[in-house]
């Protein structure tokens, strides 16, 4: 495998040897086969099925493309195939990263969403990604070969902060474009009304789609420490402040811990999962939430 600036080999090594728990996942990945009339590669045909990027060209029904021009694959009654769909915030604020932090939120997200590619891949399940801010920027329909897997962290590692953020158009526009239901990862600092945010997934709920929320924040985020008048600039508007963080200090944890209340009570009213997520935490404790 090429070298990527988001996959590195010690985090692979960890990747192969990782225990996960033994709850199934309904429709998702990384759990227990169940048979079904979906993709697979045992001995009973079952029937076609149009051929759509980062599908297995080894399937490919050559016969049927000589007949009709078109790329057809062949699937079969076996296992079924499950599939995982990331969905990554590239906003301009996800490029904050505080000082003394390691990583960037975006550098974050984009180390976890490669770990986790290789990991789905690996158990010959299929993976999609898409980046977002304003609207979709890039997305990679799922697939399960390593070619895939190679297009996918190239995305990631020429990927680089855009503009404003919004969730809600962007789960719109992606909602036709997941075929299949599957585990829903989205990654993001979640800077958007909650409520707003729960009637974009209502579709995804509908449908079966088990969905993760992982609420990244840079440290210095969640606490703006003891520093003496400062200047915050909004990095999607450009706007603005000269304060001293003592003097609202308070008020914004309080505020911050109200949006991330509000967040969670909605995930759990609908079956979601949601975490919130320190950047200086080890991006391998989010696999622990995927169990």
């Amino acid at each position: 495998m090429p070298a990527s600036r988001y996959l590195k080999p010690e985090d692979i090594r960890r990747l192969r040897n990782y225990e996960f728990g033994a709850k199934a996942m309904v429709e998702g990945y990384l759990s227990g086969r169940h048979r079904s009339k979906q993709r697979g590669s045992s001995i009973e045909f079952h029937e076609f099925r149009q051929y759509t990027q980062g599908d297995d060209l080894a399937r490919i029904d050559w016969r049927v493309f000589a007949r009709n021009d078109r790329l057809f694959l062949r699937t079969f009654e076996q296992e079924t195939n499950l599939e995982c769909h990331i969905l990554l915030d590239c906003s301009a604020s996800m490029d904050f990263r505080g000082q003394g932090s390691e990583l960037g939120k975006l550098e974050y997200a984009s180390f976890f969403a490669a770990c986790l590619a290789w990991l789905v891949i690996s158990k010959t399940d299929r993976v999609s990604l898409t980046l977002f801010d304003e609207g979709i920027r890039d997305h990679l329909p799922p697939g399960s070969t390593k070619r895939h897997l190679n297009d996918l962290l190239s995305a990631l590692e020429h990927n680089r902060a855009g503009s404003g953020t919004s969730i809600h158009e962007t789960l719109r526009r992606a909602h036709p474009l997941l075929r299949r239901k599957g585990t829903l990862v989205l990654l993001s600092d979640f800077f958007c009304e909650p409520a707003e945010l729960f009637r974009a997934l209502n579709p995804y709920f509908h449908r079966g789609f088990r969905i993760h929320l992982f609420h990244l924040l840079d440290p210095a985020e969640m606490d703006l420490g003891n520093r003496g008048l400062a200047r915050f600039t909004d990095m999607e508007n450009g706007q603005r402040l000269t304060v001293h963080p003592q003097t609202i200090r308070q008020a914004w944890k309080d505020q911050l811990l109200e949006h991330s209340r509000a967040l969670r009570e909605l995930a759990a009213s609908r079956g979601a999962d949601y975490a919130l997520v320190p950047t200086d935490q080890s991006y391998f404790t989010l696999f622990d939430r995927l169990k």
